[in-house]
């Protein structure tokens, strides 16, 4: 689940934090990239284990509706929600519930947020057509799941809230992990049950390594790489470059002269997207501009070498 791009971002984070806390203890530091990206995949989990939240809430809610109608012989609530098909085997996997169990996790504490986002659900033309429908498929109802999660849970004030009082981290994942929640939904498989596979941490141990060896690259050659900045741009005054700019510089010449199978194009791309995220307007046209002559350069004077 953690991917190049989200490890890219928390490169950005820990070194930009690595020289603002003057703690310059690089193996503390990488210890606290790693704890990031955890904390990313106790957020996957954690998203994901909120519709099962939602679910609950939802029968709790149609068992005391039918219990009353029993007692006044109305007419009994659909259990078509709160028994959706793909909802039931999501709070049924093996693999979700040892995590959630390892890890304490859970939104008891935070009934209230479960409790309106369910008013939000119940509120929606999506959950109306949902129930007015008589097609029961285990496709419909998985992609009610998703139809709601894009609609009402990716972008929710009140969740953000409460997912910002819990780790510092995670406003910042959440976009994404909402992704990779999306992609989750999409893969299951009424035929794998319980046993349905969830995203890895990591999809190899490679991506694991990207994270260390880039991280490790930055701060180590930090005068070497800002050596080439001033190098390919003699006029310019570093100090009237953002100083986010200098670091998302120094990570983007790490990642060129550490890893020869990523092509500079994207690795360009991947920081100027980030300038444009972290740093200022105008950061992005000249990252972009200043790593399209670092690379030139560090080509021509055999510094630098592609596969």
């Amino acid at each position: 689940m953690i991917n190049r791009e989200l490890i890219r971002v928390k490169v950005v984070q820990l070194t930009y934090a690595y020289y603002q806390n003057g703690n310059h203890n690089i193996d503390q530091a990488e210890k606290e990239l790693l704890f990031s990206l955890s904390k990313a995949y106790d957020l996957y989990n954690y998203m994901l284990w909120l519709i099962v939240a939602i679910t609950r809430e939802a029968r709790r809610r149609m068992e005391i509706t039918t219990q009353r109608a029993q007692r006044e012989g109305t007419e009994l609530p659909s259990q078509k929600f709160a028994y959706n098909k793909f909802a039931v085997q999501l709070e049924d996997n093996l693999q979700l519930n040892d995590f959630i169990e390892t890890k304490k996790m859970t939104w008891d504490d935070d009934i209230e947020v479960v409790r309106k986002i369910l008013a939000q659900i119940e509120e929606s033309e999506i959950y109306q057509a949902y129930m007015d429908s008589d097609d029961d498929s285990y496709d419909t109802e998985r992609e009610l799941w998703r139809k709601i999660y894009r609609t009402l849970i990716e972008r929710n004030a009140d969740l953000d809230a409460v997912l910002e009082e819990k780790s510092l981290y995670w406003n910042d994942d959440k976009e994404v992990v909402d992704t990779f929640v999306l992609k989750s939904i999409k893969r299951f498989d009424p035929q794998n049950g319980a046993k349905q596979e969830l995203l890895p941490e990591y999809k190899d141990e490679e991506d694991k390594e990207f994270a260390c060896k880039l991280f490790r690259a930055t701060i180590l050659n930090a005068d070497q790489y800002q050596r080439y900045m001033s190098e390919t741009s003699r006029n310019w005054d570093f100090n009237r470059l953002a100083y986010m700019d200098v670091v998302i510089m120094q990570i983007a010449i790490a990642e060129m002269m550490t890893f020869p199978n990523i092509p500079v194009s994207v690795t360009i791309n991947e920081y100027v997207d980030l300038a444009k995220l972290y740093s200022t307007p105008k950061s992005g046209g000249y990252i972009n501009g200043m790593l399209d002559a670092i690379a030139h350069y560090l080509k021509d004077t055999g510094k630098m070498v592609k596969k």
